[in-house]
């Protein structure tokens, strides 16, 4: 018998078990606060914002993971680790502080118009930081295991390292761009404890008075009882799990060497 494989089975099965039963268990209930316009309306606040997180994350973080590939920065290294490392709620009480008039940055950004509390941009700013490290780990393996050979014959004909990773690395990481973006919206779609304090609600158009999904179930068990808050678990899971398996497949096409 192959242990190995039956430890593992019983592993899986010990990870998932908590999620399978909380979406049969949801699904099957279906109550209706769960089903309800404004909980719908925070699911669609929440993906919008993960995708708007990780498309920033694409912009911002790429030419950092990059580097951090091919240099010998340990610095840098850590410091991109650090909003991984701490307690989420911390990320929102930071922005909170940082937007406020306790500093002046803070006043700063409020004289140009910019404010986190209670807004999308602070909603987008709060899942950049805590899913961004997930990206740029994903695409620094990326980079690793990419042969460097088309980048060295650039480097032997002129090309500085910005025009090198423009032209020449980032065209043949596309796969791994996607991959990693994906992972890094799944890790913000999930996330609560800096939203809920820098983003309790969403005050704007279009989400005006929408509060995520996350901060919406957490009310949900509080208010009505863990029934309500399952079925709304639920619908996020069936969420998770379709982004989740897209994920696995754009890692099969990755691996598999698809075009």
């Amino acid at each position: 018998m192959n242990w190995v494989k039956v430890i593992s089975i019983f592993s899986v099965m010990l990870l998932s078990s908590p999620v399978i039963f909380i979406l049969v268990e949801g699904l099957a209930s279906r109550s209706p606060q769960a089903f309800s316009p404004y909980f719908l309306d925070g699911v669609v606040l929440s993906v919008a914002s993960s995708v708007t997180a990780s498309l920033i994350n694409v912009l911002l973080f790429t030419p950092l993971a990059y580097y951090l590939s091919r240099t010998m920065d340990p610095i840098t290294d850590t410091l991109a680790d650090v909003p991984a490392s701490i307690p989420h709620p911390i990320v929102g009480v930071a922005l909170v502080f940082l937007d406020g008039d306790y500093s002046p940055v803070g006043r700063f950004l409020q004289s140009l118009g910019i404010n986190f509390f209670d807004t999308y941009q602070g909603l987008v700013v709060a899942l950049v930081i805590v899913s961004a490290p997930i990206y740029v780990r994903g695409m620094k393996s990326y980079f690793d295991a990419l042969p460097r050979s088309y980048e060295n014959y650039a480097r032997t004909l002129g090309a500085g390292p910005l025009r090198t990773f423009l032209e020449v690395v980032l065209p043949l990481s596309l796969k791994g761009v996607v991959s990693s973006s994906l992972t890094s919206m799944s890790r913000a779609l999930s996330e609560f404890g800096s939203i809920a304090i820098i983003a309790y609600y969403v005050l704007g158009y279009p989400f005006n008075g929408v509060s995520p999904a996350s901060v919406q179930i957490y009310n949900m068990y509080g208010y009505y009882g863990p029934q309500v808050a399952i079925s709304a678990s639920a619908v996020m899971i069936a969420v998770g799990l379709s982004l989740l398996l897209l994920i696995k497949v754009i890692e099969r096409w990755v691996k598999t060497g698809g075009g």
